[in-house]
């Protein structure tokens, strides 16, 4: 595993010393990126048969620190049964049921590592699932703040794994501001999006993943459904590690990033021509996660898209809902309400010529639909049927029944 050399600004291109914990650029507040030894990295080679089936697979490109770890990771490649080139990286197999799993992994690694004892962090749910998990795991303590009208199954987790949990009445925007207020007095270090730089590090282990269940080659296109985005941010950065290693090579594909109509920030951006995105008002949407209304990392989001040649696509709420039931039914596949999102844009971009349909698409499904129950059975107004009432045995004298 590779020592960190230092973290780089992803904006002004300062150089941070990673020998204690950090968040943003100290001069400009922008996203760290880990930067390793490129002596290390020399030495990396691409893993071989007795390779851990997890992300940790990928230890010679990640942190040297022993690892908080659940089995997350090496999620499985599905073809679509009806679209030869498209294929569903289904990040529901990780733990807590999404693809969060992956970052916090690395995240609460770290924070053990440099003796952190409370982590905070807002989120939209899936997130703070995650941090309870990994933080029970690693025996340090966890404050989650999350939407009141979260899904009933994050709740539950942070519970379960014993967080701190604070429902507040808003966003996640207001429970990131309920994080920022708290921090100082309480002695969270924030875990959010970008506001630590290791998350990244995890989710980029989806960017090496794709390629080497590929055979070690670039797909043509890849579907991401974008709220904080940090799975996109991490995946370039992964495609930018490969091919310095020579793992990888030829054109990368074109970046996708999927949003909902009713929090639609970094496609309003995207079609103004903007260099990064406005707090989009009002936001609302049963797709959860896709609920964050200005991501704090919006200017590397469309940075990306744009060098990829890629684009960025917003869908309605009932196009959503009618391509997770399309898929539940004809692919077998249950998909979260974001994963739905990212299969209704693949059917866009086939209509409009974008994408044609001979080519190879990665479509990232970033957790279990069975996490939403309560949301989509309300989506689709559905209710559980009431009981069936029976007739009661009437006791006859004590002949036929006791009395």
């Amino acid at each position: 595993m590779p020592a960190v050399a230092f973290l780089e600004c992803s904006r002004c291109q300062a150089r941070i010393s990673a020998g204690s914990p950090a968040t943003v650029c100290p001069a400009c507040a922008a996203p760290l990126w880990v930067r390793y030894d490129p002596a290390a990295l020399a030495r990396a080679s691409k893993p071989g048969p007795d390779a851990p089936p997890s992300l940790w697979r990928y230890a010679s490109v990640l942190p040297d620190a022993e690892p908080v770890t659940l089995g997350e990771g090496w999620t499985p490649m599905l073809p679509s049964r009806r679209h030869s080139g498209l294929f569903i990286k289904e990040e529901a197999d990780n733990p807590t049921g999404s693809f969060k799993a992956r970052g916090m992994s690395l995240a609460v690694t770290l924070a053990r590592w440099y003796g952190l004892k409370k982590l905070a962090v807002p989120s939209a749910g899936n997130a703070a699932g995650a941090l309870a998990a990994y933080a029970a795991a690693a025996g340090i303590e966890a404050h989650l703040f999350m939407p009141r009208d979260v899904p009933m199954a994050n709740y539950l987790e942070g519970i379960a794994y014993g967080a701190h949990v604070t429902l507040v009445d808003g966003l996640i925007s207001d429970c990131a501001r309920a994080v920022a207020e708290g921090r100082e007095r309480e002695g969270w270090f924030d875990v959010s999006s970008l506001k630590e730089p290791f998350r990244v590090e995890g989710k980029k282990t989806m960017g090496y993943e794709l390629v080497e269940q590929l055979g070690w080659s670039y797909p043509d296109a890849v579907f991401y459904p974008t709220g904080g985005g940090v799975g996109l941010i991490g995946m370039w950065k992964a495609f930018d590690e490969m091919e310095q290693m020579g793992w990888v090579s030829g054109r990368r594909p074109k970046m996708i990033a999927v949003q909902s109509s009713g929090c639609a920030p970094v496609s309003r951006a995207w079609k103004e021509g903007a260099a990064a995105a406005r707090m989009f008002e009002n936001a609302a949407t049963f797709a959860s996660g896709l609920r964050v209304p200005k991501p704090y990392g919006d200017a590397l989001i469309l940075e990306i898209v744009r060098a990829s040649g890629g684009t960025v696509v917003d869908v309605p709420d009932d196009a959503i809902l009618a391509s997770l039931l399309d898929w539940a039914r004809y692919e077998g596949l249950l998909l979260c309400p974001e994963g739905a999102a990212a299969t209704a844009a693949y059917d866009r971009l086939l209509r409009e010529g974008f994408l044609a349909a001979s080519d190879r698409v990665v479509l990232f499904n970033t957790g279990s639909g069975l996490k939403y129950t309560d949301a989509i059975a309300e989506a689709l107004r559905l209710r559980r049927p009431q009981e069936k009432q029976y007739p009661r045995r009437m006791p006859v004298g004590g002949i036929i029944t006791p009395q």
